[in-house]
């Protein structure tokens, strides 16, 4: 049978979520717990991979197995084997075309930025800026709503498409020092929306401007955006898929 998994995870003590050769990752110490359930190694497919010391609220992963449990069985046993820091949210049995990958037709990331006075304690889960002028941000952050080619967001490093579609982009203030960057679309490149809110925070802090970001798009050019911001603000926070 295939098995969906919704994951949450806090990415401060991992070097991303996909294997890599000596560094501990979240597919790793996932598929550790579920070898041991299932006294084999099982390979999974998550919806993406998320970079080194970057969070997930909604991760959504799937694999393959012929052990037979109930689904809040599944959920007990893999989250009594793994750290706190993932942990497994929903366990849903789907169909074999069920593909996490394949299947997402949207997904929403948010980023958060702590303003004012710093705190040592929202460190892992924020960047860190004293004064920013959020209302030029607000404005900036609309020139990425539609249909783009964010070749100038991005770590272009494949042969991906690079015109991808952004359904929602805005800035929620959760309170007079804390703000929330959602972005919603339908596929992201790497670095995107990092590269994205680099990108409004330099025009934040009066480095560029709202309209640069036309600019930007045009020049097809990673170095005319800004750098890429820090991981640690950074959440996949939810995936759709076909039958939602």
């Amino acid at each position: 049978m295939r098995i969906k998994v919704t994951l949450s995870y806090d990415g401060t003590n991992y070097s991303g979520y996909q294997h890599q050769p000596g560094e501990v990752t979240v597919q790793d110490t996932f598929e550790e717990a579920l070898a041991i359930i299932a006294k084999e190694h099982i390979k999974t497919v998550a919806s993406g991979r998320t970079d080194a010391h970057v969070h997930a609220y909604g991760q959504v992963l799937h694999f393959d197995t012929t052990i037979s449990m109930k689904e809040n069985n599944w959920m007990r046993a893999l989250n009594s084997l793994l750290p706190l820091d993932i942990r497994v949210k929903m366990i849903e049995f789907v169909s074999d075309d069920f593909h996490a990958r394949f299947s997402a037709v949207k997904k929403e990331y948010r980023y958060y930025i702590k303003l004012g006075e710093y705190d040592l304690f929202k460190n892992n889960y924020s960047a860190y800026y004293k004064c920013l002028d959020v209302d030029k941000m607000d404005k900036a952050i609309k020139y990425f709503l539609g249909e783009h080619d964010f070749l100038s967001f991005s770590r272009y490093v494949d042969k991906k498409p690079t015109v991808k579609t952004i359904y929602e982009a805005k800035i929620n203030r959760l309170s007079d020092d804390m703000l929330e960057l959602v972005f919603i679309g339908n596929g992201f490149l790497k670095y995107m929306v990092r590269i994205m809110v680099g990108t409004l925070i330099d025009i934040g802090l009066g480095k560029k401007k709202e309209s640069d970001i036309v600019k930007i798009f045009e020049a097809k050019d990673r170095c005319k955006a800004s750098k890429t911001a820090s991981p640690n603000g950074l959440f996949l926070y939810n995936v759709w898929y076909k039958e939602d």
